[in-house]
Formats: C-alpha cells, sequence, structure tokens
C-alpha cells in the first residue's frame, strides 16, 4: 500500500496521505486549526495545505467555513483532492476545495492562479520549517515540503495580505528560531501579533510557536502564555491541547 486514509478529530474527518514519504500532518496541522475561532461564515484559504489535514480541520469544526486548499505540488494536490471525495468528509465536501498553485507569486500571476485579492477572512499556513542548509532528506516529496528558502516568510506573508480581506487574520504554526523573520514578513501588512510558545514538557524548551495577527492592525505585538504539550512525566497530552488536537476547542485571540 503506497497510501493510508488517517482519522482526526476522533474520526470526524479523514485525509489521504503517502505512506513512508512526503510530509505527514499531524498536531502542527491541528494545532492551525485551532486558531481559526469564527463561527460566521467565513472564507479560508489553507497556503501549501498538502494533502488538507489543517483546512479540513476547520472546516470540520466550523460549519459555516468555506475552506480553499493551495497546494503547489500537483501529487499533494492530488491527495487533498482525494481527501475531500472520501466518504467519510461527505458533510463537508461541498465547502472544501482545492487549487494547484504556488503561493509564492506575486501580482497578475498571483489571481490568474486563484489567489484572489481581498477575498479571505482567515489565511492559514504551516510553512517549510527547515533551513535550506540542513541535512536534506533522500525523499523528494519531504524534501519540499520541508525545505525553507530565503525570503520564504516574506513571500508567504506577502501573498497572505493580499489576498485577505482588511481586519483578516493571518495564524500560521513555525519553529521558533524564524520568529524574527515572521515579524518582518508581516512588517506593516499585519499588526496586533500575538505569539504562543509551545512546549513539550513544563521545563523544556519550546518546539513551535502559533501566531497570529490581524491586517491593518496597528496594535501592538503580545506575548502569549505558554502552551504546554504534555501532562509532566508523561506522553499524555494536556486537556487543552488534546481539545486542540480533537477539533473541541479554537485558540482565540486575545
Amino acid at each position: 500500500m503506497t497510501d493510508t486514509i488517517d482519522a482526526f478529530h476522533r474520526g470526524l474527518f479523514h485525509i489521504v496521505q503517502p505512506k513512508g514519504r512526503g510530509h505527514r500532518a499531524g498536531m502542527d496541522a491541528m494545532l492551525l486549526a485551532a486558531l481559526v475561532a469564527d463561527d460566521r461564515p467565513i472564507k479560508v484559504a489553507d497556503l501549501g495545505a498538502g494533502a488538507g489535514a489543517a483546512g479540513l480541520a476547520v472546516a470540520s469544526r466550523l460549519v459555516k467555513a468555506e475552506v480553499v486548499l493551495f497546494e503547489r505540488s500537483a501529487e499533494m494536490a492530488d491527495y487533498a483532492r482525494r481527501s475531500i471525495e472520501l466518504p467519510d468528509n461527505a458533510h463537508m465536501a461541498g465547502r472544501v476545495s482545492v487549487v494547484e498553485a504556488d503561493v509564492t507569486l506575486t501580482a497578475r500571476a498571483r489571481n490568474d492562479a486563484g489567489l484572489i485579492d481581498e477575498s479571505f477572512d482567515h489565511v492559514i499556513m504551516n510553512p517549510p520549517f527547515n533551513d535550506a542548509g540542513d541535512r536534506r532528506t533522500p525523499d523528494a516529496l519531504k524534501a519540499e515540503a520541508h525545505a525553507m528558502t530565503d525570503g520564504l516568510f516574506e513571500s508567504w506573508i506577502r501573498t497572505a495580505g493580499a489576498i485577505m480581506i482588511p481586519g483578516g487574520q493571518l495564524s500560521l504554526i513555525a519553529r521558533p528560531q524564524s520568529i524574527a523573520e515572521i515579524i518582518d514578513g508581516c512588517g506593516r501588512r499585519f499588526g496586533g501579533i500575538e505569539i504562543t510558545a509551545i512546549h513539550p514538557r513544563e521545563g523544556e524548551n519550546a518546539v513551535r510557536i502559533l501566531v497570529t495577527a490581524i491586517k491593518g492592525s496597528r496594535a501592538r505585538l503580545s506575548l502569549r502564555a505558554p502552551l504546554i504539550m504534555h501532562v509532566k512525566g508523561s506522553h499524555k497530552f494536556s486537556p487543552l491541547v488534546d481539545d486542540f488536537n480533537n477539533g473541541r476547542a479554537a485558540y482565540g485571540r486575545l
């Protein structure tokens, strides 16, 4: 078998993923999806969506959300389409679509590819996070998903700012060492930046950061209380993180 069908949100939706290669979705995608706390009819763009886990998690939890999955890799875009078509996802399939597009495109090329100016209320992203100088994986599909290039955050956040309505929310998950690039990328496009560090356990260093920001806001940056993933001395998720992972709660802004 070259693929797997994996359950998320305790079986509320499923995704098709490549087996033994490529980037396989997990906790990062679920935490990213939890950042969208909006019960209104909204339109959400998932940039670099892969097989669609984060975008589908938003659609699963928020029944009024319409989600567009943007993915550059033709192979991964096909996985996303197959995920949407699964019988277990029929309850939300009509609200999720896939657009095969490079999110780093600019100006007219970006609009022509389907990344339409000022058309989304929320943009979520989990950009490639490995430095280009890191040891490269021989898995080409995984390398494409994980390898960061210079200016990546700038180009992805630029696109987010372009396709988002004024007052819309940017949400992303990244490694802590990317914090300066993210803040620089937000520049004057986004304000009200809120950053939450995610720590595996109390006393351990952060392994991820969650970031939200509002287009056009001039509010100051806020560093929020950390999220602790696991109960001390165990691999069990903390109750709050478990709720985020299973679509029972959203991590709203302050």
